[in-house]
C-alpha cells in the first residue's frame, strides 16, 4: 500500500497538517529495517488488530518467548504464536489462508517495548503457518515514543501461570470494567480502511484520559502526533474499531468492539488539555479474558509528554 488513502488525506487536510503529513510519509515503508529486525526479536509480545468472522473489529495481544517474532526476509514477519480459544480473533486467525477459498487475513500490528518507549507499526496479510502466522507486510512504520508509559516486563509466578483462563462476554461495561478504563494509562485501537486494510495503534496518557460517558460510550483526547492520521483516516472511511486494554499487573485482557467517530467541535475539545480533537467510541460487545497473558509488568513511569487530564 503506497502513500496515503483518501480518508487519511481528508483528515490531514481538515487538521491543517497536510504539509507535515507529507514529510512524515517518508517513515512509511514496506520492509523491516535491519535495526528493527533485532528489536522485534527481543520482544515477548505483539499487539494485533483485525476483523472476526462476523465482521467485527478487535484488537488483541500475542505473546511468546523473545524470538517468537522473526523477520526471515525484509517483507515478511513470522509470529510463533496463535491466540488462545477465548480470544475474539482466535477462529479467524486459526484458519487464515488455509483451505479452499480461504484468503489471507488482513491484520495490523504494533511491536512495543515499554521499557525503552520504542514501537514499530506493521500492517499486512497473514496466513496460518504451523502453530503461528506468516505475515506478508504491506506497511512498516516507525513511530515516535510519545505517550508511552515506561514499564519492565516480568514473568508470571508459577501460581499465576497455572491460573485457569476464562472469558466473560457482555454488551456493555460492567462497573469493574468501567473502573479499569478510568484508571487506564494505555490502550490499543484497531481500525481498517474501507478496503479492509487493517491497522493497530497505541494510545497513552495519564490515568483519567479515557472518559467513561456511559456503560456503552467512551471518549478520549487525540493528542499531537506524527500527522499521518492512520487511525482517524480509517475512521473517516469505516467507523468500525476495536480496543484492547492490557491488564499489566494481572495478565487480564479487556477487548471492546464497536464504532468510533472523530469529534472536531472546538467547544467540546477545549475542555480537554492537550487535545487536538476527541474520539468517541460506542461499544457493541465486550470480552474480558482472565489469565490471558503470561506477562506481568512493573508500575509505570508516566511519559513526560502526557498532558494533564480533563477535570
Amino acid at each position: 500500500m503506497g502513500g496515503y488513502h483518501h480518508g487519511e488525506i481528508a483528515v490531514q487536510e481538515r487538521a491543517g497538517l497536510a504539509s507535515e503529513a507529507g514529510h512524515s510519509q517518508g517513515a512509511i515503508g514496506s520492509a523491516v529495517p535491519e535495526v528493527a529486525v533485532a528489536f522485534l526479536a527481543e520482544q515477548p509480545h505483539v499487539v494485533l488488530g483485525g476483523t472476526d468472522e462476523r465482521g467485527r473489529t478487535w484488537a488483541t495481544q500475542l505473546t511468546g518467548e523473545p524470538g517468537f517474532l522473526a523477520v526471515p526476509e525484509p517483507h515478511t514477519l513470522t509470529i510463533g504464536a496463535l491466540p488462545p480459544p477465548e480470544d475474539p480473533l482466535a477462529a479467524v486467525l486459526a484458519g487464515a489462508g488455509t483451505g479452499p477459498g480461504r484468503e489471507p487475513v488482513r491484520i495490523g500490528m504494533i511491536g512495543i517495548e515499554p521499557a525503552t518507549r520504542r514501537r514499530m507499526r506493521m500492517n499486512g496479510r497473514a496466513v496460518r503457518d504451523g502453530d503461528g502466522l506468516r505475515v506478508q507486510l504491506d506497511q512498516v512504520i516507525a513511530n515516535c515514543p510519545k505517550y508511552i508509559q515506561k514499564r519492565a516486563h516480568l514473568p508470571a509466578s508459577d501460581g499465576e501461570a497455572r491460573a485457569t483462563r476464562r472469558a466473560v462476554d457482555g454488551t456493555e461495561l460492567s462497573p469493574g470494567q468501567q473502573r479499569t478504563l478510568r484508571a487506564a494509562d494505555t490502550f490499543f485501537v484497531a481500525t481498517a480502511s474501507d478496503r479492509g486494510d487493517a491497522d493497530a495503534s497505541h494510545r497513552g496518557g495519564n490515568p483519567g484520559f479515557v472518559q467513561v460517558l456511559s456503560p456503552r460510550l467512551l471518549r478520549w483526547p487525540d493528542y499531537v502526533g506524527n500527522a499521518m492520521f492512520l487511525t482517524l483516516g480509517n475512521l473517516e472511511l469505516n467507523p468500525a474499531a476495536g480496543l484492547f486494554v492490557p491488564g499489566w499487573e494481572a495478565g487480564t485482557s479487556l477487548h471492546l468492539t464497536g464504532s468510533a467517530r472523530t469529534v472536531w467541535d472546538e467547544d467540546e475539545v477545549a475542555g480537554h488539555p492537550g487535545a487536538q480533537r476527541l474520539v468517541e467510541f460506542e461499544i457493541a460487545a465486550v470480552r474480558e479474558v482472565t489469565a490471558a497473558s503470561p506477562l506481568r509488568w512493573s508500575a509505570p513511569a508516566y511519559s513526560r509528554f502526557n498532558p494533564p487530564t480533563a477535570g
